[in-house]
Order: structure tokens, then C-alpha cells, then sequence
């Protein structure tokens, strides 16, 4: 991914609200408040993943002050969900600012499901679910019924992180679609 100046092209979506601070401020941070206002009834979903990425992420990048959650970009355009009041930002990132993952392995989480090994161990343990009597696997997070299952699956999601120095040099081999976590937006990353 990385070029001779070690910068990476990405993509992301935002709201004319971030725009507008990030062309008044230079710079912009994402709070939890704003996560929980976005997505209203589904902010505990979303509160659960991204608070576990949050704290997971900051082994890989310190956050900066100010930073409570992350903004997301793609490598890829068409990875993109674009809203109606927002805007597609083209961003020109050193590559040591972006925390890079698989986006279908976010989207597990994002789903509260177990990201295995392979696909031969998520199959193993959604038939170990089933023997159980689980229908709906983000019950073993949303309750308070399974801790040992529920320690299985956030632990299994360290697994998130697996591709992110191969990814940051360049090599995306194994990796459905690239993604990154940014802890800030700046102005200057704008191209």
C-alpha cells in the first residue's frame, strides 16, 4: 500500500458536520456521544464493537488526545456506504496513522460473531453454538449467559489486527477488501 513516500490513498465517508470543523479546525476527533446519536436504538451494538476496537487498536496506535473512537476509510471506492448528508473524502495518510484490517473481519464484529482461524474454525464453533441451543450469535455477547463463549468470541476478534503490518507494506494477500481505522481527520490529508 505504502508508496515511496509512505503514504497511503484512502477513502471515506463523512458528514458535512465533520467536514466543516475539519475545514475550521485543521483536524477532528470521533466521540462515543456522536456514535450513540447516529445510530440511536443500535448504538449498544455499535458501542460494544467500537469500544473494543478502541481499546484493542491502541496497542497498534496510540490514540492522540482528543480521540475516543475512530473514523473508518477503504482503500477501495466501492467499499463505501455514502449517506445523504455526507461527503466522499480522498485522503493521502501517512501510513503510520491508519490501523489496517479486513473489512470482512470488521464485519463480524460489527455482527458480534467469532472471526476463526479459518473458515473450517468458524464453521466448528457456529456448530458448537448450535449443539448449545444459540440461535442468534450476538446473544453470546448482548447477555450474560455465556461468559465463556462470550470471552471465545472478543478474544477471537484480536484476530482483527492479523493483517495490519503486511497490509501497511504493502501486501494485501489473503485480505477481501482493506479498511482502516484513523483516530483523527486532518485537513492537510485532504487531496
Amino acid at each position: 500500500m505504502g508508496d515511496k513516500d509512505n503514504t497511503v490513498m484512502l477513502y471515506s465517508s463523512q458528514s458535512e458536520v465533520v467536514v466543516s470543523i475539519l475545514e475550521r479546525d485543521g483536524i477532528c476527533f470521533s466521540k462515543q456521544k456522536y456514535v450513540v446519536k447516529k445510530y440511536e436504538e443500535s448504538a449498544p451494538i455499535f458501542i460494544a464493537a467500537y469500544s473494543w476496537f478502541a481499546m484493542e487498536a491502541e496497542k497498534y496506535l496510540p490514540k492522540p488526545e482528543g480521540a475516543e473512537y475512530p473514523y473508518w476509510a477503504f482503500r477501495d471506492l466501492y467499499s463505501i456506504e455514502q449517506s445523504t448528508d455526507s461527503r466522499i473524502l480522498r485522503l493521502c495518510i501517512p501510513a503510520e496513522e491508519a490501523i489496517f484490517f479486513d473489512m470482512y473481519d470488521w464485519n463480524k464484529i460489527l455482527c458480534l460473531q467469532y472471526i476463526g482461524e479459518t473458515k473450517a474454525d468458524e464453521a466448528r464453533f457456529r456448530q458448537m453454538l448450535a449443539d448449545y441451543g444459540i440461535r442468534n450469535e450476538s446473544d453470546v455477547i448482548l447477555t450474560n449467559f455465556y461468559p465463556d463463549l462470550k470471552r471465545q468470541v472478543q478474544d477471537s476478534w484480536k484476530r482483527l489486527f492479523r493483517h495490519h503490518e503486511k497490509i501497511k507494506s504493502g501486501d494485501t494477500y489473503g485480505v477481501g477488501s482493506v479498511q482502516a481505522g484513523l483516530w483523527q481527520l486532518k485537513k492537510e490529508w485532504i487531496v
